[in-house]
């Protein structure tokens, strides 16, 4: 059985130290609902994560 590529990530701000679950082949910039710092930007595949990973959620 075949599993997605991309998977959610449960990531923490490094500004706000918000923690939230991001997509991780997002199309679109994800930032942070707290402070609005940006969490991930869009690469045309995987996105590129600009702050920390927690965890990788299945």
């Amino acid at each position: 059985m075949n599993k997605p590529k991309s998977r959610f990530l449960r990531v923490k701000c490094n500004d706000c130290e918000n923690e939230q679950v991001i997509f991780g082949s997002a199309s679109e910039k994800v930032t942070c609902l707290v402070c609005g710092r940006t969490l991930a930007e869009p690469t045309g595949g995987k996105s590129t994560i600009t702050t920390h990973i927690l965890e990788v959620l299945d």
